[in-house]
Order: C-alpha cells, then sequence, then structure tokens
C-alpha cells in the first residue's frame, strides 16, 4: 500500500522530528546557557540562531507534513480518477459491444422475417397454381365424361 517515496518522506519527517526535539529539549538549552567560558554576547547569540534553527525546523516539518497530507490525497483522488475514467471508458465499450449485438439480432431476425414472407408468398402461389391445375384436371374431367356421355347416347341412337 505504501510507496517507497511515502516511506522515505516518513523516514525523513521523523529525523526532523526528532532533531527539532533534541534541539528543543531543556537539556540541550542548559548546555548554552550553563557554558561559563562563553561571553553572555556570545550565549545570547547562540541562543537566538538556536531559535531560529528550532523555528526553520518545525517550520520544514510543518512543511513536509502538509505536503505529505496533502500530496497523498491528490494522488489517491487523481488515481481514482483516472480508474473511474478507465471504468467508465469500458463499461461505455461494453453498451457499445452490446448495443452492436442487438443491432445484428435484430437485423437477423429482420431478414428471418423476410424469408419467412418470401416463403409464404412461395407456398401461397404455389397453393394457387395447384388449384388451378386441379381446377383444369378436374374441367378436363367433367368435359371427357360428357363427351363419353354424348358418345354413349349417340351410339345408343
Amino acid at each position: 500500500m505504501w510507496n517507497r517515496s511515502l516511506i522515505l518522506k516518513f523516514w525523513l519527517l521523523v529525523i526532523v522530528f526528532a532533531k527539532a526535539l533534541a534541539m528543543n529539549s531543556p537539556a540541550y538549552g542548559q548546555i548554552i546557557q550553563t557554558n561559563p567560558q562563553q561571553p553572555e554576547l556570545f550565549q545570547e547569540r547562540m541562543r537566538q540562531q538556536q531559535e531560529e534553527q528550532i523555528q526553520q525546523t518545525q517550520e520544514k516539518l510543518k512543511e513536509t507534513w502538509l505536503r505529505l497530507n496533502l500530496q497523498q490525497p491528490q494522488q489517491q483522488q487523481q488515481q481514482q480518477k483516472i480508474q473511474q475514467q478507465e471504468f467508465t471508458r469500458q463499461r461505455q465499450e461494453l453498451i457499445r459491444q452490446q448495443q452492436l449485438r442487438i443491432q445484428q439480432q435484430e437485423t437477423r431476425l429482420q431478414q428471418q422475417e423476410f424469408t419467412r414472407q418470401q416463403q409464404l408468398r412461395i407456398q401461397q402461389q404455389q397453393l394457387r397454381q395447384d388449384q388451378q391445375i386441379r381446377q383444369q384436371q378436374e374441367l378436363r374431367l367433367e368435359q371427357q365424361r360428357r363427351q363419353q356421355q354424348l358418345r354413349q347416347q349417340n351410339n345408343k341412337l
């Protein structure tokens, strides 16, 4: 979960914090204050430098802490945004593929319906032709019967 740069920043922060605590401790200040060999002015200058260093260290510590706490959420937000964009892209691609499949299926269904309609028309046409042929055959048969009857009657006469 933690990347190396974050761990490194954390340990740098700990080191800076430890240094600031050591400089800010009463024992450190007592060494400067209780050293009888240093003149009073020099001690005052040392004390001011120490305070400046402590203040600078604290400011650096604060900056580092802020940078770590502000950068990490920004990086997480960016990563989440990228992941969300990728998820959205994948979802849109999936929707596009589904729509394409639906269109293909509709096209197949339309083709099947067209084919069915054509077959139905052909069947109806065949039926009509068959009926016409049957009617013609029946008419011929009827004519043949009449002719035969007429012959028989003529033969009887």
